[in-house]
């Protein structure tokens, strides 16, 4: 048996796909790939593929939190907020570790999904 090496893909259930490929494409910047029928809509973050789709058995909203890495929290996080993205948490040190700090920040989708925005600063 083997053990898997990485994560390839993630499903993100979603009210509303147009909406939230709006919010995904063109507020948080992930690049979009396509869109398939029945209502799929298909992104790539740093060659994981990120999955948006009506709900099938799982509400939209009560997924996993995904926390996306960026260069410059402060910077990501004034760009989504000027663009209009709901802010529950501004940017907050996490954790002091030995050779670097753990900074997130915050937002919700549109979609009752939370996502998190992670930066390790040395």
């Amino acid at each position: 048996m083997t053990t898997p090496t990485a994560i390839g893909q993630i499903a993100l259930p979603v009210h509303d796909v147009d909406r939230a490929t709006a919010f995904y494409r063109d507020v948080l910047g992930l690049r979009f790939l396509f869109s398939a029928p029945p209502g799929l809509a298909f992104f790539d973050c740093g060659g994981v593929r990120l999955m948006l789709s009506r709900p099938e058995g799982v509400p939209a909203g009560n997924g996993s939190v995904l926390y996306y890495r960026v260069d410059n929290l402060d910077a990501s996080y004034a760009r989504l907020k000027a663009a209009g993205a709901t802010e529950r948490e501004a940017p907050h040190m996490v954790a002091r570790l030995p050779d670097h700090e753990l900074w997130m920040a915050v937002f919700e989708d549109g979609e009752c999904n939370v996502l998190g925005l992670m930066e390790e600063r040395r």
